[in-house]
């Protein structure tokens, strides 16, 4: 099993994919790995979600996770459809207790200074932080990281192609999330393999 950091380290950007049907995984999932991407985050915000992991595990090199986990019988469904990693938009110390005790990589949503003692309580130190240009923006996350020096982040919500190189330059960013590599509509796979591509290129050298 990997660890949180490894998820983290994959890519510069962990592309927060809403796939409605089923016979897209695999072409998005090809492209995006093909472009550099391998963790992919699946929310389940759609009916087919559980499915499109499954699909999606099967392309080589693809890590599979689930997103908009908040409860445990989501938590169970996602890890029975193969998620390698979790990632939730909040953190509650139920939820919290659940994943860590199943031992899959976890990146619970953060948004305040309260959220991560909470996490750091329960002995978690990376976060997802969320909703990022709502919460703050980065003034926000440079306030929080400097108290907990120890937590590393991965800023989502409110980051796109022309704003994630800046939170990536910082030292307390591991990653970002965001769903701007595969938008909505038709998929095309040239386009999408190529925004991949750009995303793995933000990473500040």
């Amino acid at each position: 099993m990997m660890t949180v950091d490894e998820v983290m380290e994959l890519a510069p950007v962990i592309p927060v994919l809403v796939v409605d049907r089923v016979e897209d995984a695999l072409p998005i999932a090809r492209a995006l790995v093909a472009g550099g991407l391998r963790a992919l985050e699946v929310t389940l915000r759609t009916p087919a979600a559980l499915d499109v992991m499954r699909e999606m595990a099967q392309v080589e090199g693809a890590v599979v996770g689930a997103g908009t986990v908040v409860n445990l019988r989501q938590l169970d469904a996602a890890l029975e459809a193969g998620a390698r990693f979790i990632v939730s938009p909040g953190l509650t110390s139920g939820l919290g207790k659940d994943v860590i005790a199943s031992g899959v990589p976890y990146l619970p949503g953060v948004a305040t200074a309260g959220d991560i003692m909470r996490g750091m309580d329960l002995g978690l130190s990376r976060f997802k932080f969320f909703p990022a240009a709502t919460s703050g923006g980065l003034p926000a996350l440079k306030a929080l990281a400097a108290p907990f020096f120890e937590a590393r982040f991965c800023p989502t919500g409110g980051i796109g192609a022309a704003n994630a190189a800046e939170w990536l330059a910082q030292p307390f960013v591991k990653c970002v999330g965001g769903s701007w590599v595969v938008p909505a509509g038709p998929v095309d796979q040239a386009k999408i393999e190529a925004a991949a591509r750009a995303a793995c290129a933000l990473r500040p050298a």
